[in-house]
């Protein structure tokens, strides 16, 4: 999904911190907004990181990204969510969201890799409590998974809407991390007879499934013929 337009007169990047600055492979690191917007809007689940109870605890989770913010999604009664709204001035996390774009096997077992696309934010995460924002971002947590989905769709009545709730985590302290290309094998293992190179990994949409009780004469949506 396509977040809300930047003004022209924003930078173009974040700006490195020492939290985002890698201690390896640094070249690899990115603070290009587009870059990261387009990480971002491409996936599906989010790994949100916070500290509970003196231990480290990581939660796969749905988000959506509306311009620089993220919303994430979860249920009233999940600890993080709670901790969001009793925590002041709110709940420090790390969140991360990484494509595998393909596998790379080398002549020898140190230098396979895969080739990806990341993101790390961080932040402080805030429960949303107004409710006209809080609906905002529940429709914008459908769209991000099937863009139109969220007017085709009863929306949540006041009790669904009481069991759920949102966080949301400003882009400020942003980084992304890509790795692409082939092998790096040394060369005195270029002669070795194994063979070398990328397995290429790709996401595919499967043919939507009807739900058995479909009211009658309900058609496919045009927006999952275009998946």
């Amino acid at each position: 999904m396509q977040g809300t337009p930047q003004p022209s007169d924003q930078p173009a990047v974040y700006p490195p911190t020492d939290r985002t600055v890698p201690t390896r492979s640094a070249d690899r690191a990115s603070y290009d907004k587009e870059l990261v917007h387009s990480i971002l809007d491409e996936g599906y689940v989010c790994h949100l990181g916070f500290v509970r109870d003196g231990a480290p605890v990581v939660l796969p989770t749905l988000y959506g990204r509306s311009g620089e913010r993220l919303y994430v999604h979860g249920s009233t009664g999940s600890r993080p969510l709670r901790m969001t709204g009793l925590a002041d001035p709110g709940l420090a996390v790390c969140l991360t969201v990484t494509h595998v774009d393909g596998l790379v096997l080398a002549r020898s077992a140190f230098h396979h890799s895969i080739n990806y696309r990341s993101v790390v934010v961080h932040g402080i995460a805030r429960q949303v409590t107004d409710p006209e924002e809080k609906r905002t971002a529940l429709d914008l947590l459908v769209d991000h998974v099937v863009p139109g989905r969220a007017t085709d769709s009863r929306p949540a009545n006041r009790k669904e809407l009481a069991a759920t709730s949102v966080i949301r985590l400003d882009l400020g302290e942003v980084s992304a991390k890509v790795r692409t290309g082939g092998v790096n094998d040394e060369p005195e293992d270029l002669a070795l007879p194994h063979w070398a190179g990328v397995v290429p990994l790709r996401r595919t949409y499967g043919t939507p499934l009807p739900d058995g009780d479909l009211a009658p004469g309900t058609a496919l949506p045009h927006y999952l013929e275009s998946l």
